[in-house]
Formats: structure tokens, C-alpha cells, sequence
């Protein structure tokens, strides 16, 4: 069983925070005999040490709408818990300062009133707080625990006179401190299950079942079957407006796919055979066939999913410093309520219930739950907002090192260009237009295996273009090819294809090839007596390459091209992309030892690449940014994965990580100044003025910092990368 799985799925109760299990070190004694181990066994010890064991969590949407169940029934329960509360503290207020009439001594008819609706509000708050005493963790619901039951004890014994002389109740603020207290808590649970969202709809993606062609009695039949039975090569039927269940590969029809909840690409993309499509994505129009070649935890949106569910798990450096500030703060805080009592009650003189109220003050509305949610609920939402657009952020560190990012290295070929050939320009010396010597080209190519044919239909479907019928077809190896259209022989191809077929070449023709392979362009003849056109394609710059740059550099991030071609394809590639810094002809260690050279120098580099050669330095870099099209290795390599290739999202990457990183600070800055500007005031410095500050207006407090912290959090949502917002 994966500890990650069952972490997931384990809530802190219930006290104001959430935080998970290490099932390794809490369950040591159940995990390390594996021979009777059960999940019921691993449960109950959960449950044991002070949290509730809610179940399994698998990406399974099944299994998940069991987990949504029991949290929706743990809230209602809360919300009781809230009403009943908040109806008998008022009732006991009302009693207490409404100048009714109870009797001689009315603690008894508080006391009679009071035990019961204590007892229901704030048993889950003391229990959890006994438990985690009993294992020796000294946490808020410790805390909470010692304010809740001060003031009842408290109010108990000064009910009997036990007291002595004073005789100050707190029978309603003990219920309304719990009560606050769940409220807190309410509002905390449901705000966090919206940072959630993300991972919620990527799951909603994955199909219950898939419709899959099976041989029966000899016959081909259709059968829908449950996903999890689905085996590698099978073939499934996806029909218009259906769910692509798995990833896999066209062998039959074509349509249009809705990859956008995938890959963040908003434009639906085509796809025919041959073309692979991704789990999730929706199909639009047409109905097809695909070959299976990925299932269950294999398939690109099950990897989102647990790749995105890492990350938000995991936490960046800066948590380090709330983790150390919470480890220390505790028992200051007891301290402090400590020398607040002592001050009212044996320096200044004020009665015993007052001078334990002004503790019980300081102890509640110094819980640094608020802290503790800074930086996960921001973190949370920074890396589904990432996913949202098809950035794959692999873990917290990466989020909070993006921020400090300084120099920007990226690899040339495939990264900035396209990373194959496509049609760049047509020098044309006929009568006819430009279209109709692509037409007549592209007719011919057709019928050609050469990557220039890819070429000239841009590495598009052939049976896309309206082409001429071809005769007499002929591949010369090594020159070009020729065939007949209309009656008409034309050749396409080099200067020996031209000279072999005694074509001769004007000067104009000669010096137009002459430039064109100056600006690093491959050109090919289109002829039939006499040169029609020169046709040449190129590796093209990607189409928003340039506009991703000049983000960066007014960014303030300094960028250079690292490639192992020759300085002259190099140097152009980068001068059209607006990069003067470019090294050349390396191999891959070349390419490490610059991203090494550069950090020698204080630099926090972020290296861009898709290739196998560029996966030591992804790996070396302080943030390797992986094209998604690219290599496996490459992708496993990176600790940012761009599903769709395009660097734009490269820079919305780090502007998120910019973003998020600058709410978690805004976030630490308000948890923090609460406790600041409250703490002294819940101690009584305003009490000279006439402001005292009840324990329940503390635990209203301690509530609004978290819900604070939590809403700047989920306004993150909201946030549009500045490069995308034209896009």
C-alpha cells in the first residue's frame, strides 16, 4: 500500500488545521508486520493517535466520491455542533446580563444548562487534545483544550465556592469558545476543499468504462466494458462527444479533439490515423478507432494527476522557517498567558476568573493555525493553477526556486524552433501564382517518402490538400523526383537533378539559391523546360518563441541559446529570437558545464530542452524546464513538465511560481500580524481604556486569521499569467 495514497485521505480533527499522517513512524508497529496488516488495521491506529481515518485515496473517482460523502457528513456534523453552540452561549448571556430572575444562586441553574451542550460542542476538540498529550505532542488542540476546559473547570468550582471569594462565570464562553472554535474549523475544511479543485476536475476526466471491439463466437463485436479491464492493445470506439477513455493511437476515422482540460491547448486539435490521443481529452465530431497503448496508472492524465497531487503535497524551503517559528511558538505563547496571569491576578490584583480569562485570551487567539495554512493552501493553489494551463510543476522546491530565477539557458531545436522542417518561402519566376506551384510541387511530393515532402504539406495530413492526379511518378535517389501532370513532365530537386535533365539555371536562379543557403534554408528547383520556382523550407522558429523572449528580458531575466549545431545556424536562429548571448557546437557535457559555469557565478539557472542530450543539464539546473513533446527523458528529467511545447508557457511557469511564492509571503505577513497586534491585546494592555478581550472574541479572531490566509489563497485562482493575457 502506498503511504502517499492513504496520507491523502487522513484530515486532522478536529482541531483548526490539517496536516499528514507519516504512517512509517505513527504505525510502525502495524505497518512492519505485513503478513496480518489490513486497512482496518491501519485505520484504527490513525484513529488512535488522534486523527480520523477517512479512507482510501486512489484516484479513483469511485473510491473518492466515498471519501466526498464522509467529509460532506463530518462538516453537517460540525454545523450541528456550531448551532447548538452558538443557541446556548447566547442563552447562558442572556441569563447571565439580561437582569433575569433565576434565584438565590444561579451558577447551578447555569451549571444544569450549560454541561450538556459543552459536552456535545467541544468533546471531538478535547479528545483530540487528550490524545495528542497522551503521545507527548504539544499542538493547538493541546491548546485549545486548556482554554476550553480552564474556563468550564474553572466555572465549575466556582459554582461549589471552591473558589473562594471569586465568582465569575464563563459557562457561556466556554460553549461559545468551542464553538467558534468548529466554526473555524468549518470554514477552513470547506475553504480547503476548493484549493482542491484542480486535481477534482483532472479526476472527473478519467472514464468509468470504455467501449472496446472483442471477439465472441468468431464475430467482432462492440462491448463496453470497465476501464480497469481494458488491456494494452486493445481497440476502442470513441463516438462524437465521448470521453477518450485511454491514451493510445488512430487506426481507423479522424476528428477533431478537446485536449484543453489536458494540456491547456484551448484549440481543439485534429487527429487521423496514425495520430495518438490522451485519456481525458473530449472528442468533438467524428467518430474513431484507437489502439490502446497505455492503462490504468500508465496514462498521460493518471501522471498529471499524481504528479500535480506530489506537488501540492510536498513543501518548498520557506516552510521550513513556519515549521521552526510553530515549533517554538507553542510553548512561548504558554508562557506568555502565564506572566499575563500572574501580572492581573498577583501584581495588579484582579480576581482569579478574570485574571484566568485574560489566559485563556492569550492561549486561544495565539493559535498559529493561521501559519500553519499559510504556505500549503497557497502552495496548493499555485501548482492546480500551473496544471490548469498544462504546466506540470513537480514539487514545492521547485515553485519557491522559480521565483529566483535569474538566467534562462534554451536549447535551440526543438525547443525554439519546431525541431523538424516546415515551408518557409517560395522565390517564384513564372506566370503562375505562388498557390498553383506549391499545388503542382505538392502533387508530386506527394508520392515521395523524402522529409521534404513532409516539409512542403508542414508536416500535415497529404489528404488535407486538393492535388493534381500524377503520372509517370519516377524517385531519382540522391536528386529528387519527377512525374507528369496534365501532360506535362516537371522535376523537383538539386542542381544534378536540373543539370541531368539539361535544364539550364540563370544567374538570378543560381544567385537566389546561393542566399537562401546563406540564411541557413534547404531549397529545392520546381521545373519543367526551364526553372519555374525555388521552394525552400527551414526549421521555423516556434510561433511564439520570440514573444516568450522578450517576456523574459522584460522580466528582468537575462537568456542565452545552447546548442550543439554549428555557430552560423546558431547565431541566426537566436538574432531572430532576440538572444545575443549563444554558445555553439557543444555536446551534452558542453551544455552541463555551462549551466555549471553559470551558477559558479550566483546565477539560479532554469535550463529549457526536449532532447536526450539535454537531460544532464534539465537535471544539473536549479529549474530544468522539460518541452513535453520532447523525449521521456528529458520529461523525467525536468522539474517542470510544458505538456504542449509552447514557451509561453515556460515563462507563465515562472510568472505563477512569482505569484504564488508572493502570496505566500503576503499570507505569512498576516498570520503573523495577527498574532502581533493581538496577542498584547488579548493580554490586557487595552483593559486601562475599557477593552477587554473575552476568550470568545480570541477564538472569532483565530477563526478570521485562517479564513483570512485562506481566501488571499483562493484568489490565487483567479490569476492569469501576464503573457497570457492576449493570448
Amino acid at each position: 500500500m502506498c503511504s502517499r495514497a492513504v496520507t491523502s485521505a487522513v484530515s486532522k480533527m478536529p482541531g483548526v488545521y490539517s496536516t499528514h499522517v507519516n504512517l512509517v513512524s505513527e504505525t510502525a508497529d502495524v505497518l512492519y508486520n505485513p503478513n496480518v496488516v489490513t486497512t482496518d488495521d491501519i485505520g484504527d491506529r490513525i484513529n488512535t493517535i488522534g486523527y480520523e481515518y477517512m479512507g482510501i485515496h486512489d484516484n479513483n473517482s469511485i473510491n473518492n466520491d466515498v471519501l466526498e460523502k464522509k467529509h460532506a457528513e463530518s462538516q453537517k456534523k460540525k454545523i450541528y455542533r456550531i448551532i447548538i453552540g452558538f443557541f446556548f452561549s447566547a442563552l447562558l448571556m442572556y441569563l447571565m446580563f439580561g437582569n433575569v430572575d433565576l434565584g438565590h444562586d444561579s451558577s447551578y441553574i447555569m451549571l444544569a444548562i450549560s454541561i450538556l451542550p459543552f459536552i456535545y460542542v467541544s468533546y471531538p476538540i478535547i479528545k483530540s487534545g487528550l490524545t495528542s498529550l497522551k503521545h507527548l505532542n504539544l499542538n493547538m488542540d493541546v491548546m485549545y483544550t486548556l482554554g476550553i476546559g480552564v474556563s468550564f473547570v474553572a466555572s465549575v468550582l466556582s459554582t461549589f465556592h471552591l473558589l473562594g471569594s471569586s465568582h465569575f462565570m464563563l459557562y457561556d464562553t466556554s460553549i461559545m469558545l468551542g464553538s467558534f472554535l468548529m466554526l473555524g474549523k468549518y470554514l477552513e475544511d470547506r475553504a480547503k476543499g476548493k484549493t482542491s479543485d484542480s486535481i477534482k476536475k483532472l479526476v472527473e476526466l478519467k472514464s468509468i468504462d470504455a467501449t472496446v471491439e472483442k471477439m465472441i463466437d468468431g464475430k467482432l463485436v462492440q462491448v463496453t466494458v470497465p476501464i480497469n479491464e481494458v488491456l494494452k492493445g486493445n481497440i476502442v470506439i470513441v463516438k462524437p462527444g465521448e470521453k477518450i477513455p485511454l491514451d493510445g493511437k488512430l487506426v481507423e476515422g479522424q476528428s477533431y479533439v478537446d485536449e484543453s482540460l489536458v494540456t491547456g491547448e484551448s484549440v481543439p486539435v485534429f487527429k487521423d490515423v496514425g495520430s495518438t490521443v490522451i485519456g481525458g481529452s473530449i472528442n468533438k465530431d467524428g467518430s474513431f478507432k484507437f489502439k490502446v497503448t497505455n492503462t490504468n496508472e500508465k496514462t498521460v492524465l493518471s501522471q498529471i494527476i499524481n504528479m500535480v497531487q506530489d506537488a501540492q503535497n510536498s513543501s518548498p524551503p520557506i516552510q521550513k522557517l513556519a515549521d521552526k517559528v510553530i515549533k517554538y511558538f507553542i510553548p512561548v505563547i504558554l508562557i506568555i498567558a502565564l506572566i499575563s496571569f500572574v501580572v492581573w491576578y498577583v501584581v495588579l490584583g484582579s480576581p482569579f476568573l478574570y485574571s484566568l480569562s485574560i489566559f485563556i485570551s492569550v492561549v486561544v487567539v495565539a493559535c498559529p493555525c493561521s501559519l500553519g495554512l499559510a504556505i500549503p493552501t497557497a502552495l496548493t493553489v499555485g501548482v492546480g493553477l500551473a496544471a490548469k494551463y498544462g504546466i506540470l510543476i513537480k514539487d514545492g522546491e521547485t515553485l519557491e526556486v522559480s521565483d529566483k530565477i535569474n538566467h534562462v539557458l534554451l536549447d535551440k531545436t526543438g525547443t525554439v524552433t519546431v525541431g523538424q522542417p516546415v515551408l518557409s518561402n517560395v522565390i517564384n519566376y513564372s506566370d503562375m501564382k505562388d498557390d498553383e506551384i506549391l499545388k503542382i510541387a505538392r502533387s508530386i511530393e506527394q508520392l515521395s517518402q523524402h522529409p521534404i515532402s513532409s516539409a512542403l504539406f508542414n508536416n500535415e495530413n497529404k489528404k488535407d490538400y486538393d492535388l493534381y492526379s500524377v503520372e509517370e511518378f519516377e524517385n531519382v535517389s540522391g536528386k529528387g523526383v519527377k512525374g507528369k501532370i496534365n501532360g506535362i513532365t516537371y522535376f523537383i530537386g538539386n542542381e544534378k537533378l536540373m543539370d541531368e535533365n539539361n535544364i539550364v539555371l540563370s544567374e538570378d536562379v543560381v544567385s537566389d539559391l546561393e542566399s537562401e543557403e546563406l540564411d541557413l534554408k534547404t531549397s529545392i528547383l520546381l521545373a519543367n523546360d526551364a526553372a519555374l520556382a525555388i521552394i525552400s523550407v527551414e526549421d521555423a522558429v516556434k510561433e511564439n518563441s520570440m514573444k516568450a523572449i522578450s517576456e523574459l528580458h522584460n522580466m528582468g531575466i537575462k537568456t542565452s541559446m545552447i546548442s550543439g549545431d554549428n555557430r552560423n545556424t546558431t547565431e541566426k536562429i537566436a538574432q531572430k529570437v532576440g538572444i545575443t548571448d549563444v554558445v555553439s557546437e557543444v555536446l551534452p557535457q558542453g551544455k552541463l558545464d555551462y549551466v555549471k559555469k553559470l551558477q559558479s557565478e550566483g546565477k539560479i539557472v532554469s535550463f529549457i530542452g526536449d532532447g536526450i542530450n539535454d537531460a544532464p543539464s534539465l537535471t544539473k539546473s536549479d529549474v530544468g524546464i522539460a518541452i513535453g513533446t520532447g523525449t521521456d527523458v528529458a520529461i523525467e528529467s525536468g522539474d517542470v513538465i510544458l505538456i504542449n511545447g509552447d514557451l509561453l508557457n515556460a515563462v507563465a511557469g515562472i510568472q505563477i511560481s512569482k505569484k504564488t511564492m508572493s502570496r505566500v509571503k503576503l499570507n505569512l505577513f498576516w498570520a503573523f500580524a495577527y498574532n502581533v497586534i493581538l496577542i498584547p491585546i488579548a493580554a490586557g494592555i487595552l483593559i486601562p481604556w475599557g477593552i477587554f478581550f473575552r476568550p470568545e472574541y480570541s477564538a472569532f479572531a483565530m477563526a478570521l486569521s485562517s479564513v483570512t490566509v485562506i481566501t488571499l489563497s483562493l484568489l490565487l485562482k483567479g490569476y492569469v499569467p501576464e503573457i497570457l493575457k492576449d493570448g
